[in-house]
């Protein structure tokens, strides 16, 4: 195939597994023609405002916010604004593609890109979206009909699209995911202060962190995990929860200062490939691109899937993986009591981490952003 100039669109966003599959789907764009220009939109306050260019693009922010399903005034205040926002959403999105000229639209899911999707397709424009999970989203399926192609992930997607439409391709992830090797694990161990001479456990809830899996570490912490000899922890804590560990993690120190060289934390992960390296055993939610990570990875994972998603998706995504021995899974609800000890119990197991390694390893499909790259141009 000729891969010549585009000029392409890209929305979605919200979080970091909408953000980073279209950054990815960005940097496969460029790397095949250098010239192609690319304007994301997002969701004006949202963290792809801050993401989007930092990966060097360009970003306008669209003023849509979401409907809230927990009952406040806050959120009925929210709600009744949502079809005022959704139709100046629209008017932005318009201008945006009137002054861009986009030869082809990409949504990768989240609703900010309904109103690109929306206005674009509504002008003739070529459409694109990419589902990176195995229970489709509600914008991806509102779109499903309007666009030319649907890029998925997992199997039986029939029951949300149009079966003529779907391409299976995998989720894109970032390039410097790729199966472990031994030097990365060295590497890994030295870039985030682990003891090369004990097991690690990698404790990430999310590119925001999560507040179940704090509290899950600071249960195990208070209840003597210096006990669990021949072990250090990674903790990804989250920006948003960083002031209360730095708190709590100051208070267990003082009490106990040999903490300070079992638990390492941090609000965010830069070297996720050093992370995932370093790794014995991964403690993780089961939003799409954490999966396709893991898999690229080929990690022994417990997954925890979220609760707050929308049709339980994360548990869909993590049972594409438990059904075919590839990871371990426990509710949520459950964890406090069995998070840690699930990670602890499976650390004693090699074999079961070397099973869950190799069939991870199988799922997984690392040229996602190419086979994407390529049915974008194939609409053009």
């Amino acid at each position: 195939m000729e891969y010549g100039k585009l000029r392409v669109m890209i929305s979605g966003g919200g979080t970091g597994g909408h953000i980073f599959p279209a950054v990815s789907i960005a940097n496969k764009l460029k790397e095949l023609n250098p010239e192609t220009e690319i304007l994301f939109v997002g969701a004006e306050g949202k963290m792809e405002m801050e993401k989007v260019p930092a990966a060097g693009y360009e970003i306008v922010g669209l003023p849509i916010v979401g409907l809230q399903r927990q009952l406040n005034f806050k959120n009925i205040v929210n709600d009744a604004l949502v079809p005022f926002k959704i139709i100046a959403s629209v008017c932005k999105a318009k201008k945006a593609i009137k002054r861009f000229k986009p030869q082809v639209v990409v949504g990768v899911g989240g609703y900010a890109s309904a109103p690109l999707l929306w206005a674009a397709s509504g002008k003739g424009i070529p459409c694109l979206i990419q589902e990176q999970n195995g229970f489709a989203g509600l914008t991806n399926k509102k779109l499903g009909g309007r666009v030319q192609k649907i890029c998925v992930a997992y199997e039986g997607m029939e029951k949300f699209f149009p079966a003529d439409k779907i391409v299976m391709t995998g989720n894109p992830i970032r390039s410097i995911i790729v199966p472990c090797t031994p030097q990365m694990k060295e590497e890994g161990v030295k870039e985030y202060g682990l003891d090369p001479a004990k097991k690690h456990i990698f404790i990430v809830g999310g590119s925001l962190g999560s507040g179940r899996f704090n509290q899950c570490v600071k249960k195990w912490i208070t209840e003597g995990c210096p006990r669990s000899e021949g072990v250090d922890v990674l903790w990804q804590c989250g920006k948003y929860y960083k002031e209360g560990v730095d708190q709590f993690m100051a208070e267990q120190t003082a009490k106990n200062p040999e903490l300070s060289s079992i638990v390492h934390y941090s609000d965010f992960i830069g070297r996720m490939d050093l992370a995932y390296a370093a790794a014995d055993v991964v403690v993780s939610r089961s939003g799409a691109s954490s999966v396709s990570e893991l898999c690229a990875a080929r990690k022994a994972v417990v997954f925890i899937p979220s609760p707050n998603v929308a049709e339980d998706h994360q548990t869909h995504n993590a049972m594409a993986l438990v059904n075919r021995e590839a990871a371990l899974i426990v509710k949520d609800s459950e964890a406090k009591e069995k998070m840690m000890k699930s990670a602890l119990n499976l650390l004693r197991e090699p074999a079961k981490i070397a099973m869950l390694e190799e069939n991870a390893g199988k799922m997984a499909l690392p040229d996602a952003a190419q086979k994407i790259a390529d049915e974008i141009y194939s609409l053009v």
